[in-house]
């Protein structure tokens, strides 16, 4: 009985004041040894002849399981039975359930440990599938389809192909990988993170999720506007091809080149251009930013429909939203061959396809080339909104997100490549129709391009309303995935930073957060709300996300450490990141981020919407706008500095030093026990 009491106290530290009559009573000690010995961060079992208490008790028999599924290595002796202990160096009894039993102790026994957080297992993808389609649906967003094609033809073509590969593989992949290690390792938001990378950073996060509103606030309107164009669609003549319509002025001409009775003057409009300015935008009520003017009610109900899609995609978390995307982030690629081929064989594709690619090397040598590749490249794939990090926090410890990386990103950038033979055969077709040259044709960018160039386009084919379904069908659920992202970037945020007030109540925290979008979008559902589109895109996520991915980048590389974010690498992949992604983590990607920056405050761009020139005071509104969100980084850093404890050089060294990550996924140990 003594030499067992010995090895019960050092093994399971039982109290040594225990009386002698309550160590005689074996079966009330192993259970009270398993109650006492459960930790803060685990749990001790003994496999081996000990009988457990309640649901999860021990198997008796050859091969017998422990309460966490694993088997014992030792099989159980023919003279042990439940209740029985097995110690080395001669015998002991123990009474088990009244009987006493005489067992040879020469054997070892199995001790399992199970490091396990006390904390609510985190939620994780279904399938590997799940996790890449939700990365491409948020990467791969409307962008690709109106702005790279735009911004290749106007920097050269085919030359600007250069810079921008260029751009991708020294800067925009680098911090694509960076994220998606980020994320995978440390299992948190874009809050909750900085507590393991450096402290005083922790404003980032908080930047990040306002950045993200304002984000969802006008870029989820665009999908209001094609819902409408949708709508519109569901008849045999659409409503864009003809100037008979209500909100036409005597300035429209339906000008193509079987109307040889009708002459194109530059002061003619299309019916495709009145029909988005005049009907869908309205921006003909409004003078200006100075007078909105009010609410279009059937946009404001598109919007609607829009965020009740939303909320119900993503209220239950990526196990929805995972199987969501299997439908929105295929589909769009599906309708992007159709329109290929039929673009393809349009007469005139040949003279768009010639002038999408024809190189102009000369360009190469202007800075705004290698500004826009910069741009288009980094808000492609979108580091620094926190939704890499967020998707890749449920993902499984040892998942290769390396590979993931540049896969999704490699898909993200021919898809631009791929959307530009999609948009340029068209307009082509609609240069040949016209007798025009592309470049006239091409003169539109943005959201222009898609509702009034390519919607003409479209309506001037055979099968128009087909064409007109599935384009704009395609427009909605390529920004459905991004609004998923978005969203779910600062859902994980908050839900990892207040776990005991939101999780449980995750389904009210979602309709809040849709509910605070849709009424922050109102301002651009009025007949002015083109224009407050057009100062969110410019100025209030811009600069503000290029400078927080910024700090990012110089936390982890110089703070954290990049041998010690490598190391991270190393023990999720078994390898360890090579010289090439070690210095653009260090040199390479701040100097390209810095590049941008710089790039925009000497050479801010002209913003114009139409025939509106937007006044000085609106361009210090948009900056204003932007430091808004920014302004959360150097306020956390002085509140983090205020709240520390200690002389000033303590609370800083404290700042910048990570807190240990604790269990980040769970661990056994098994081991023979003397």
């Amino acid at each position: 009985m003594e030499t067992k009491d010995m090895m019960m106290t050092s093994m399971l530290k039982m109290d040594k004041g225990e009386n002698e009559g309550q160590r005689d009573k074996g079966r009330e000690e192993v259970g009270g040894a398993e109650e006492g010995t459960q930790q803060e961060n685990g749990r001790l079992m003994l496999a081996d002849g000990l009988a457990a208490r309640g649901p999860k008790s021990l198997t008796s028999g050859s091969g017998q399981q422990v309460s966490n599924g694993f088997t014992t290595s030792t099989p159980q002796g023919p003279r042990e039975g439940p209740g029985s202990a097995a110690c080395s160096g001669g015998t002991a009894s123990m009474s088990a359930g009244g009987t006493g039993s005489s067992v040879p102790l020469g054997s070892l026994r199995t001790l399992v440990v199970q490091q396990t957080s006390l904390e609510r297992p985190r939620e994780s993808w279904s399938k590997k599938m799940d996790f890449l389609l939700s990365v491409i649906g948020y990467a791969v967003d409307l962008g690709n389809v109106w702005r790279f094609p735009y911004i290749c033809y106007q920097n050269g073509g085919g030359a600007f192909l250069l810079p921008y590969l260029l751009m991708a593989v020294f800067g925009g992949v680098p911090l694509f990988y960076m994220e998606l290690a980020l994320g995978q390792f440390h299992r948190s938001g874009c809050i909750s993170i900085w507590k393991h990378i450096c402290p005083i950073f922790k404003g980032i996060g908080f930047a990040i999720c306002i950045i993200a509103l304002y984000i969802s606030f006008y870029y989820n309107t665009i999908m209001a506007w094609a819902l409408y164009y949708l709508l519109s669609s569901f008849r045999t003549t659409l409503p864009w091809t003809t100037c008979t319509n209500s909100w036409n002025t005597a300035s429209c001409n339906r000008y193509m080149s079987t109307d040889h009775n009708v002459s194109w003057s530059n002061f003619s409009t299309s019916p495709a251009e009145e029909f988005y300015t005049r009907h869908v935008l309205q921006v003909h009520l409004s003078p200006g930013l100075h007078q909105l003017g009010s609410v279009s009610w059937q946009l404001a109900l598109c919007l609607l429909f829009i965020f009740t899609t939303v909320y119900f995609s993503i209220w239950k978390g990526v196990k929805t939203s995972g199987k969501v995307v299997w439908v929105t982030a295929t589909f769009p690629y599906l309708v992007l061959l159709v329109l290929l081929v039929r673009g393809a064989t349009l007469p005139g594709a040949w003279r768009g396809i010639l002038f999408y690619l024809k190189p102009d090397w000369g360009k190469l040598l202007s800075t705004t080339v290698w500004i826009d590749a910069a741009a288009q490249i980094f808000f492609s794939l979108g580091p620094g909104f926190g939704v890499l990090l967020a998707f890749a926090s449920y993902n499984p410890f040892h998942n290769n997100c390396y590979k993931d990386a540049l896969v999704t990103s490699s898909v993200n950038c021919l898809t631009s490549f791929l959307s530009g033979f999609v948009i340029f055969t068209v307009l082509g077709y609609m240069a040949e129709m016209r007798h025009e040259s592309v470049d006239a044709v091409a003169k539109d960018a943005g959201p222009s391009l898609l509702f009034i160039i390519y919607a003409e386009a479209i309506a001037n084919m055979p099968a128009a309303t087909f064409f007109a379904i599935i384009f704009f069908l395609m427009i909605i659920m390529l920004g459905l995935d991004s609004t998923f992202a978005g969203l779910e970037g600062v859902i994980t945020a908050m839900l990892d930073e207040f776990p005991h007030v939101l999780v449980k109540r995750r389904e009210w925290f979602v309709l809040g957060l849709v509910c605070v979008c849709y009424l922050g979008a109102l301002s651009t559902l009025t007949y002015g709300g083109a224009f407050v589109v057009k100062l969110f895109e410019e100025y209030a996520t811009g600069p503000a996300v290029i400078t927080v991915v910024l700090l990012e980048v110089v936390a982890v590389s110089w703070f954290y450490g990049t041998n010690r974010f490598c190391n991270d690498v190393q023990v999720m992949l078994g390898f360890y990141p090579g010289c090439f992604w070690r210095v653009c983590w260090v040199a390479i990607c701040p100097c390209f981020l810095l590049f941008i920056i710089i790039s925009f405050l000497a050479f801010p761009p002209e913003v114009r919407l139409f025939d509106y020139h937007y006044p000085p005071w609106t361009t210090v509104l948009g900056y204003c706008i932007g430091v808004s969100s920014f302004i959360c980084v150097p306020a956390y850093m002085v509140y983090h500095l205020l709240n520390a404890k200690g002389t000033f050089k303590q609370r800083l060294l404290k700042s910048i030093t990570p807190e240990p990550s604790g269990d980040v996924h769970r661990a056994f140990i098994v081991t023979n026990a003397v």
